[in-house]
């Protein structure tokens, strides 16, 4: 019996480290909250793969990990980092192997303005910015080609080769055209094809041919230098943005920026096929600044369970936990010191999860 005829969800947990492991309980508990009152449960299951385990063991999760997750309906990730662990170790141990070996080629990161946080751009209400970056998730400038020779010399040099197929370019400028279908019908390329002579202008090249196939669509392209000019100046002005895995990895950190706080950004690593499980992660990493101290923003990590439930197909209940987020900010509920206030994690928390609950 599927998972969804059953309406029983069965879920991969990697807390990770930092504040991972403090936000992704309140995650839970707001999705939980949504399955009581829409019908439907979880059957949890949770992975201590982290840079804890990788300081402990060698490997930040084991051989045969990607065959423990295979099962699963999707995977529900927190953070991943240790002030130990050089970056590259851990990203390329756990993260990158999940979204490569998933086909998860679709990174999709939503951008909104929440009512009552005080966003960096002034004079937009609430709604008025609302748009996604569409990332290019498995190839582009994030390959595992290249290499460096001559190390400790003064002959040292590193290469680093950018992948680009059509395959890879169609599949993912396809995707945006059609959220876009589902949006405000208009498609923002980034792109750098006056700087990168190969790479871009095939982008570019790309991007024209697909635009073709939608005729109903607005379609622009910036530069990415002044693209993110226009995140902070214009806003307003976007509704789909796509880039390869390197511009849009930035553009979607600075979007949520502009509209007020990191820790409230969510993102889908996504398998639109669904012949692998997908992945769910704030964009926020894992703060070890602040880990433990249970004031971490977990936004970000309950709106990513909202889009884990809009792919398992529970939109009505995905639907509920978004507004019940827009409702405890809006209404003077509890913050969290990130957003101008001294709630704890788990209070803002349980704020959500009620407001769902109602």
């Amino acid at each position: 019996m599927s998972a969804s005829a059953a309406r029983k969800f069965k879920i991969a947990v990697i807390a990770g480290d930092g504040i991972g492991r403090e936000v992704v309980p309140e995650g839970i508990r707001v999705l939980e909250a949504a399955g009581r009152r829409f019908g439907f449960s979880f059957a949890w299951h949770a992975f201590d793969w982290s840079c804890e385990t990788f300081l402990a063991t060698g490997k930040m999760m084991p051989a045969d990990g990607l065959d423990q997750l295979r099962p699963f309906d999707a995977i529900f990730l927190g953070a991943v980092g240790h002030p130990r662990v050089p970056d590259h170790i851990s990203l390329w141990g756990l993260l990158i192997p999940i979204r490569r070996a998933f086909r998860q080629y679709v990174n999709l990161r939503p951008v909104r303005m929440l009512p009552g946080i005080e966003p960096a751009v002034k004079g937009y209400p609430p709604g008025k910015i609302d748009f996604c970056v569409v990332r290019e998730n498995n190839e582009g400038e994030y390959s595992e080609m290249g290499g460096r020779i001559y190390r400790g010399t003064e002959d040292e040099f590193a290469v680093q080769e950018t992948i680009f197929t059509r395959r890879g370019c169609d599949r993912i400028i396809r995707y945006a055209f059609e959220l876009a279908r589902m949006r405000g019908k208009h498609v923002t390329s980034a792109t750098k094809s006056n700087g990168i002579i190969f790479t871009m202008p095939f982008w570019d090249e790309r991007f024209a041919a697909i635009a073709k196939d939608y005729p109903d669509i607005r379609t622009d392209q910036f530069h990415i230098d002044i693209l993110t000019a226009h995140f902070v100046k214009h806003p307003d002005w976007f509704d789909v943005v796509v880039g390869s895995n390197l511009f849009g990895d930035i553009l979607s950190d600075l979007g949520p920026a502009v509209v007020g706080s990191i820790g409230i950004a969510p993102s889908a690593n996504l398998n639109p096929e669904r012949e692998f499980p997908s992945m769910f992660e704030p964009v926020h990493g894992s703060a070890p600044d602040i880990a433990g101290k249970g004031v971490a923003n977990p936004i970000g990590q309950i709106w990513s369970g909202a889009m884990m439930l809009r792919h398992l197909g529970e939109t009505a209940a995905a639907d509920a936990v978004e507004r019940a987020i827009d409702s405890a900010l809006g209404g003077g509920g509890p913050r969290t010191p990130d957003i101008g206030g001294k709630a704890s994690t788990r209070e803002l928390g349980e704020a959500i999860a009620a407001e769902v609950s109602r």
